[in-house]
């Protein structure tokens, strides 16, 4: 006999498996002893209440044990399969070469940037010595800007796929199992380069080809159908054939927009969204979350992880909202190329960090960018280029990020000092209030007070204020048909996730990967 069941129970009771059997036992009214299993189907936490509790979807097995369930890595031999390209090995890029894989055919990955471990240096880099390598930073490299990410895998595009296809993948590839359980999954930043690195050698055991540090700088494309691309590679230029080409290179891979543009191939500017990031005491937040005092967190926390938190207010008609909220983690540096400064979070598996950090950001639409409407579909790019110079000049023209403290952003006055950070390469005071446009700054001051009356607390000068959050997705769209994923004027072009404007985050990136490989096989069994 199965059953399944709801048990909202206390942080402690969920951590034993007896507490958990003998309060289903009561709910269901069947004896304890006859329960022979249980599985957690999903938990989450709910702190809505003074006392949090933790809500268990489970199901009971009554004389007789589950078959295990077996999370398979294996792919069929495709190395003299016909080959499709995947521009960019991010989630999306990665993720449609495991499913090209899967269907049949020959994946072959072009990634500007380097593998996972050599990557390593260059970040060091940043964080240390303040020097970019624009094919090699925290957006470029093998998994994309997921790697160095909080590695969060939740998502409100259900509608595009299958998430737990894509948790499983990582499950099988040596993420915990816990992700297909919690609510808000998340991997963290210290495990995902062994995950990837795992992705990796699935590929290519199935005779897939990687290709490293191999920047893609045009298309082939004859009478509106791609044949292929040209690429910059470590020893000299290369072109790769195929009618088939995934274009998966993030929101950040603005050489690329460049390059479609000046290839005539249709874009569109989009709305996008800047900011700031902010960062407080995690001890504060997770006062705040679950209803205690400070000096009460450190008992709590044994039983329950990093609280988050998600706002959002609207301000003279536009959003402004929490975004990437990471617990117990770092604010990292991730410019791409020369003369930017742009922040971001991360935060590792144990989420164990003192301090919790958010992308705070303002819608942008059209208007706000007029003044660059010269430059067409990449005004929005403009717009936000502009920003990232101005926080790396107002930061001494080098990687230090301007910083303010909260309240004195609100009252609109120079910081004298400023609190510890995470942020490696350092910070600056400045006077964020009158560096950031004012449809920016003084919607964040709006919205600022407004999450503070939400979360007392929150509102304080412990927290200090990092600019500029400007990567939250990409302000160019690549247009491509609803039905084939392809774009609308290049057959064969599969204009992919983030960077193409149809994603936003791990698991809907990987899934937009999905789609556009299976559409992009599709299209090439028509052709044989």
């Amino acid at each position: 006999m199965i059953y399944e069941t709801e048990l909202f129970v206390s942080p402690e009771e969920a951590e034993s498996e007896e507490a958990v059997k003998t309060i289903a036992s009561q709910k269901l009214s069947i004896q304890k002893k006859s329960i022979t299993f249980l599985r957690i189907l999903k938990r989450s936490v709910d702190a809505r209440a003074k006392t949090v509790r933790l809500n268990l979807r489970i199901r009971v097995y009554v004389g007789e044990i589950p078959t295990p369930v077996i999370h398979t890595k294996l792919l069929p031999d495709v190395s003299s399969a016909k080959p499709i390209l995947i521009v960019g090995a991010g989630p999306a890029g990665l993720f449609a070469a495991l499913r090209i894989a899967s269907l049949g055919w020959k994946p072959v990955l072009l990634e500007r940037g380097k593998d996972v471990r050599n990557r390593r240096f260059d970040l060091a880099a940043i964080n240390k010595d303040q020097l970019v390598d624009p094919d090699s930073n925290y957006c470029f490299g093998e998994g994309g800007a997921g790697t160095y990410s909080d590695g969060k895998l939740y998502t409100r595009s259900t509608k595009r796929g299958d998430v737990n296809s894509v948790l499983e993948t990582f499950v099988a590839h040596g993420a915990s199992e816990d992700i297909l359980v919690d609510a808000h999954p998340h991997i963290g930043t210290n495990k995902l380069p062994q995950i990837i690195i795992s992705i990796r050698e699935s590929l290519l055991q199935a005779g897939a080809e990687i290709h490293f540090q191999c920047r893609v700088k045009s298309l082939l494309v004859t009478n509106n159908k791609i044949n292929g691309v040209v690429a910059d590679a470590v020893d000299g230029e290369k072109t790769f054939l195929s009618g088939q080409v995934i274009l998966a290179t993030g929101h950040s891979a603005r050489d690329i927009f460049e390059m479609l543009h000046r290839q005539q191939i249709r874009l569109e500017a989009k709305p996008f969204a800047m900011g700031v990031r902010i960062e407080h005491p995690q001890v504060l937040i997770d006062s705040i979350q679950y209803h205690c005092r400070p000096e009460e967190v450190g008992k709590l926390r044994e039983h329950l992880p990093a609280a988050s938190y998600s706002q959002v207010h609207q301000s003279n008609g536009r959003g402004v909202y929490s975004f990437c909220m990471c617990p117990g983690g770092i604010i990292a540096p991730c410019a791409t190329g020369p003369e930017q400064v742009v922040t971001n979070g991360w935060s590792p598996s144990k989420r164990n960090n003192p301090f919790s950090n958010s992308g705070i950001v303002v819608s942008i639409e059209p208007e706000d960018y007029a003044h660059y409407s010269a430059d067409g579909p990449l005004a929005g790019l403009r717009y936000q280029q502009a920003l990232e110079k101005m926080a790396y000049v107002a930061g001494g023209k080098s990687q230090r990020a301007p910083a303010q403290r909260l309240v004195d952003f609100i009252e609109e006055k120079l910081s004298t000092d400023l609190p510890k950070t995470s942020y490696q390469p350092g910070i600056v005071s400045a006077p964020l209030h009158t560096i950031l446009p004012p449809e920016i700054s003084k919607r964040l001051q709006d919205g600022l007070k407004a999450f503070g009356t939400k979360m007392k607390g929150y509102y304080t000068n412990e927290a200090v204020l990092h600019g500029v959050e400007s990567r939250t997705s990409s302000p160019v769209r690549i247009p491509r048909d609803k039905d084939t994923l392809e774009h609308v004027e290049v057959s064969g072009l599969y204009p992919c996730a983030e960077g193409a404007g149809y994603a936003g985050g791990i698991v809907s990136a990987a899934i937009d990967g999905q789609n556009c490989a299976e559409a992009a096989v599709s299209k090439a069994k028509l052709k044989l």
